[in-house]
């Protein structure tokens, strides 16, 4: 039974979420791509929106791209070039992943603080918004929890765990033994983290993935000054 649970949360769960975010974004810009938008509400405030979106976006993409060489990178690859275990969680916990959890931890407070307190964007927020919001408050939350503890905690490594059981799933070849060790906390925070990229396309942060790639290839538009024809008497 106890294996039952395991297999479940760590080889379908995760499956059936990254399932999610392909299909369900591929189907909403397929056919719905008129409804992408980030629903802008900075007409009825401007400040705790320009402040929390400028952290929150910062911090949430140092995080992603600190989850990626964490998660992506093994560690025989660091320790080849002469990185130790104790440099790299010093550079990436210490350096690169608290201020980057902070940052997004603030910036989502913020955001989140404003949607529920500020009248007029609470009117205007939907469901998904709110839980959008809540979702990513907790998911940061406990991600920095686990960064922070993680810098000084003894005895754990999630290099040899977590992330060569995240790059087993990439290989279809999913090691949930790996996972059965791992502290409570950071199981809960990879479980959040899915469920987010699960739920993705169905709510309003499908538009990070709506880049205008039309003005790399369009033509230049061309401006020309307007001449009256009295200059010309």
């Amino acid at each position: 039974m106890h294996n039952g649970w395991s297999i479940f949360l760590w080889v379908i769960y995760p499956y059936v979420m990254l399932a999610s975010f392909f299909i369900g974004t591929f189907v909403r810009f397929k056919y719905f791509h008129w409804n992408i938008t980030a629903k802008s509400s900075e007409i009825f405030e401007k400040k705790m929106l320009m402040v929390g979106s400028i952290m929150f976006h910062v911090g949430i993409i140092l995080a992603f791209f600190g989850h990626c060489l964490g998660m992506l990178v093994p560690e025989s690859w660091t320790a080849y070039f002469g990185i130790t275990n104790h440099m790299y969680h010093m550079f990436g916990s210490l350096m690169m992943g608290i201020p980057a959890g902070v940052l997004a931890f603030v910036g989502i407070a913020i955001l989140t603080y404003r949607r529920m307190t500020v009248a007029r964007v609470y009117k205007t927020s939907d469901l998904n918004d709110i839980i959008v919001d809540w979702a990513l408050l907790i998911t940061i939350a406990l991600g920095l929890t686990c960064t922070i503890s993680g810098a000084f905690m003894e005895g754990f490594n999630y290099r040899t765990t977590i992330s060569p059981w995240v790059r087993s799933l990439f290989v279809l070849n999913p090691q949930w033994q790996l996972m059965t060790s791992v502290p409570l906390i950071y199981k809960i925070h990879v479980l959040c983290g899915f469920a987010i990229f699960g739920y993705f396309p169905y709510t309003r942060l499908v538009h990070a993935l709506t880049l205008p790639w039309q003005y790399i290839f369009r033509r230049y538009i061309v401006y020309r000054r307007r001449v009256d024809t009295y200059e010309y008497r």
